[in-house]
């Protein structure tokens, strides 16, 4: 029965061991001072606030400018375009050395020399041929064909007085450009005949450059017709000379006479 009651005694005790505080209990107690309010004292003094840097200040300005509408705008439509420019300063002429001098003058001396040497070797301008012009019989009538280009112009030639006439129009009716008028009188002014004449055109196909021409290359073939001894004078200053030149014709395929289409790869 002893030995019984001494196992009970030191069960009940071992029980009892584990109920006792430990130390891991006993950590929170001592966090409590943490957690407790803070003794009450007299308010700390406010630190004064410190300056932003430059730099900070700067960014800020930046910012407060670009949230903020600005009149700029407003005033540069007002204004003329490069009116913010500012001028540029002009730098003054710097002044010419006696010898600059010297050799600008020289300069400008040979160079007038130069363009008198050139207009005397170009001579007078051609003038017309110093003959007598042939009488032509009251019924006279001497034809001619005159092309260039497309044109084909028939030409009439009889006496008279100098009356020029295409397609039943007047030469400044039909020819309203001085230099194509130039061009079908160019024969007569060079052979003589300008008053001495009356031209009558009939004129068709090409265009008013072409006609005009072919104008001037029928009048020359009457005119060696009326004196032959004018087409030597006309064959010089090529009046007489057939110009087949005209436009080359479009080719299937091509843009242009002999323009190609791009190349395109894809």
């Amino acid at each position: 029965m002893a030995d019984d009651e001494t196992r009970d005694e030191g069960a009940e005790q071992a029980e009892e061991t584990p109920a006792e505080k430990t130390p891991a209990e006993e950590t929170p107690a001592e966090e409590t001072p943490a957690e407790a309010p803070a003794e009450e004292g007299p308010p700390a003094p406010e630190e004064p606030a410190q300056e932003a840097p430059p730099a900070e200040a700067e960014k800020a300005d930046k910012v407060e400018a670009a949230g903020k509408p600005s009149e700029e705008p407003k005033k540069a439509k007002d204004q003329p375009p490069g009116a913010e420019l500012e001028p540029i300063a002009i730098e003054p002429e710097r002044e010419l050395s006696a010898e600059e001098r010297a050799r600008a003058e020289a300069e400008a001396e040979e160079r007038a020399r130069l363009e008198a040497e050139a207009t005397e070797d170009a001579g007078p301008e051609e003038e017309p041929v110093s003959r007598a012009a042939v009488q032509l019989a009251a019924d006279a009538r001497i034809q001619s064909t005159g092309k260039r280009k497309s044109s084909i112009a028939r030409v009439v030639v009889r006496p008279g007085k100098g009356a020029f006439e295409v397609n039943s129009r007047s030469l400044e009716d039909y020819f309203p450009r001085h230099q194509h008028q130039a061009w079908a009188r160019q024969p007569l002014v060079t052979a003589g005949y300008e008053g001495a004449v009356d031209v009558r055109v009939r004129v068709r196909g090409g265009g008013i450059s072409g006609q005009a021409g072919a104008v001037r290359h029928g009048v020359a073939r009457a005119l060696t017709e009326v004196d032959p001894e004018l087409r030597g004078e006309l064959k010089r200053r090529g009046l007489l000379t057939r110009d087949a030149r005209r436009k080359e014709r479009r080719k299937a395929g091509l843009k242009k006479a002999r323009k190609r289409p791009q190349f395109s790869k894809r």
